[in-house]
This record gives structure tokens, sequence and C-alpha cells, in this order.
């Protein structure tokens, strides 16, 4: 869709663009080509889209065969893919992507990816909930603003890297693909977007729903504050003498602050905090 039978599509239904639901349609062409090179959909398999808008990347994603799993907030966007796109593969469930039950739309027990022109308002709430989920995407595939692509893909002591870093690549490889400048949407947004890939990691296995909930909790304990020591930040919290113990097995200096963990260590971290509770 260019932008000019985009501008026709939005005065038909009456539309403008929406600042709050960080609307911003893709217009390139050869971008969208990209994406969905790069997504290199199968035939058969179930992807979750969340913000389709106008149906640019749905399209070519359900003719490559997939089962496309979709989430519209905006209902008069719903009322056009439902009027335009027809294919039995295609199944959209009208709502908040970030409230929505997501296991409850999604067929039980089957693998999925996730790909999406995320619209900025909902990029880091949606992220969050799929790293939440009991069984993650295989991959996720997201244009999204490029501040949280490098956010999510951050190194230790860097102004980037939080507690979002270190979920993230807690669980995926984490590997921005390409830059996108403001003009290839309508209408334009006033900073850069990035397409990054997110591959579930298979080298050390999937941590566990209850540990993957525990290393949340202990990276927002540590990032909320992340100039202060992280001794004093986790003793706060979890008692001076667990914190002390797990220090001594890691070796951990009393000086270091959150941003100079690794992913690694904030994982052995929690592991030894809470070893041996009742949720543990």
């Amino acid at each position: 869709m260019n932008k000019k039978e985009l501008l026709a599509t939005l005065e038909t239904f009456g539309m403008r663009p929406g600042k709050r639901l960080g609307q911003n349609f893709l217009l390139d062409g050869n971008l969208l080509d990209f994406i969905v090179r790069s997504a290199a959909p199968a035939a058969a398999e179930i992807i979750l889209e969340a913000g389709p808008g106008f149906g640019v990347l749905t399209r070519p994603l359900l003719a490559a065969g997939a089962e496309v799993y979709a989430i519209e907030f905006d209902r008069r966007l719903c009322a056009y893919l439902r009027d335009q796109i027809k294919s039995p593969n295609f199944h959209l469930t009208e709502g908040d992507a970030c409230r929505i039950d997501l296991t409850s739309i999604l067929p039980a027990g089957k693998k999925f990816r996730a790909i999406a022109n995320l619209p900025y308002s909902v990029s880091s709430i949606f992220i969050v909930r799929l790293l939440e989920l009991p069984a993650p995407p295989l991959q996720m595939l997201f244009l999204l603003q490029r501040e949280m692509a490098e956010r999510l893909a951050a190194a230790p002591d860097t102004k980037d890297y939080g507690s979002l870093s270190v979920r993230a690549q807690q669980l995926y490889a984490v590997r921005p693909v390409r830059r996108v400048p403001p003009e290839v949407f309508h209408p334009r947004p006033q900073v850069d977007s990035a397409l990054v890939e997110l591959t579930l990691r298979q080298d050390a296995g999937l941590p566990d729903f209850d540990r993957r909930r525990q290393l949340s909790e202990v990276v927002k304990t540590a990032f909320a504050q992340r100039r202060k020591q992280l001794f004093r930040l986790l003793a706060a919290v979890y008692g001076q003498e667990p914190v002390r113990q797990a220090w001594e097995q890691l070796r951990l200096s009393p000086e270091i602050r959150p941003a100079e963990l690794t992913v690694g260590q904030y994982g052995n971290l929690t592991e030894l905090l809470y070893a041996g509770s009742a949720d543990g």
C-alpha cells in the first residue's frame, strides 16, 4: 500500500492515525519485502501479529500459507480487515494486545513465532508479555522504535542495558537487523525505527517459568535504582545474609552496580537467592 492508497483508505474510513495508539503505517514496499524475506514464513506455521493495521504484512504471511493470529485494537481497522481479508488462515481478535490472554487465542500446545510492525505505544509491554508466557515464541521479528531495539540488544555496562535487556537475553539471541528511517511510515515518527530479531536460545535449555519470574523480580529490583550498589538494593529485599552468601559464591565486588552484571550472572544470582525458598 503506497501513500496515495493509504490516504484514500483512511479517508474512506474517516480515520486519522492515532498518535495515542502509536499508529505509523508502513509505506515502503522494498522494506516490506525485506521483512517478509527475513521472516521466511512457512506453510501451516503459526504466526502472532500485534497491530496488523491495514494488513500489509499480514497478506504476504498468509500468501505463504501461514496461520496468522492477529490482534488489533482499533475497531475501524478490524472492520477493514474483516472486509478485505477472507483467508481461512486469518484469525482476528479485536482488543488490546497488552491485556488479552495470549494463550486463549493461540492454538493450545503449538509452537509459534511473533512477527509485527509493532505500534510504539505497546512494544515494551507486549514484548514483556511474550517473555512471560509459559511457552514463549520460537522467534520474534519486530519493527519497532530504534531505542527499544537498542535496549533489547544492549550489552552490560552500557546506558541502554537494563531489566528488559536481561530478561530478553536470558531467553533469546537478540540481533538488530536493520535501521529504518522515519520516511517509510505515515505519519512519520519523530525517531528512527529498527528491525530486530530475537531467536529462542537452544544452548542451555529454557529456564522454567518460576525461574524466569524470579529473575524478573531480581532485575526489576536491581534496575529500579541502577546507580546504587547492587548489594544494598537486593539486601533490602532478600536479606543481608542470603545476599552476602550469593556474593561470596559468585565472587562479586561489594561496589558492583546493576548494569555491570552479565545476563548469566543475573541467572546465577537468581538461583542462589531463591535456593530453598518455598517458590524456588
